[in-house]
């Protein structure tokens, strides 16, 4: 045999043996878990404020109100929002100060307007993870990613009984393993880069702004 093909084969060999021992040991990340529903909310907010995320709490009875007072002292005009959604009627009822632009057409025929003219897109959350701080979008053609991603301010509204501990127990819980859609947006705060020279600059790519409304149901 070729002593080059040896070495190859060797090494190899050697390789698999390593990984054998390897698998038998336990993981070197454990993933985070709350004690209790409290302590978890406390650090889904905890994590969101630290990457630079505005966080605000209501009802699904004073979420309407809610949405209205941001509305009006951010000074937005323009909102872009779906065409469904659990909170849609909040939403519709809250931009009464402001131009509500439901997504019901073709990006193409609109798209100069939202590039240049929407000030914020409104988005529901599929799921959050406490761990990180993080939202989970799922995406779908009456509320497409880019209402998360192309406006300069992204207005989050969670419901609080989607929040779960981890990445790991969100994927379990809902059996994400059965299928997935075209897109999952995971958000942890408003866009940011540090490409050009190391400064941190935030809205390069995305939203500058993350307004996330946690929606607790009592």
């Amino acid at each position: 045999m070729n002593p080059a093909r040896q070495a190859i084969l060797a090494r190899l060999r050697a390789g698999q043996s390593t990984a054998s021992v390897t698998d038998t040991q336990e993981p070197a990340y454990t993933a985070w878990t709350a004690r209790d529903p409290a302590e978890q909310m406390a650090q889904f907010c905890e994590q969101l404020t630290a990457s630079h995320a505005e966080v605000y709490h209501c009802t699904s009875d004073t979420l309407s109100e809610q949405l209205a007072e941001l509305i009006s002292e951010t000074g937005v005009r323009r909102i872009a929002a779906g065409t469904a959604g659990e909170f849609l009627a909040q939403i519709q009822h809250a931009c009464r100060t402001a131009e509500l632009v439901p997504f019901d057409d073709p990006i193409d025929n609109w798209k100069d307007t939202l590039f240049s003219e929407v000030d914020a897109g409104v988005t529901h959350v599929h799921a959050a993870i406490a761990e990180t701080g993080t939202l989970v979008l799922w995406p779908d053609r009456k509320e497409p990613r880019t209402l998360s991603l192309v406006p300069p301010c992204h207005i989050a509204l969670v419901n609080a009984s989607q929040l779960t501990d981890n990445f790991t127990a969100l994927m379990h819980q809902q059996q994400w393993h059965q299928g997935l859609p075209t897109n999952v947006v995971l958000i942890s705060g408003p866009s940011k880069t540090a490409d050009i020279q190391q400064t941190l600059a935030y809205g390069a790519h995305g939203p500058s702004r993350l307004m996330v409304l946690i929606v607790v149901n009592r």
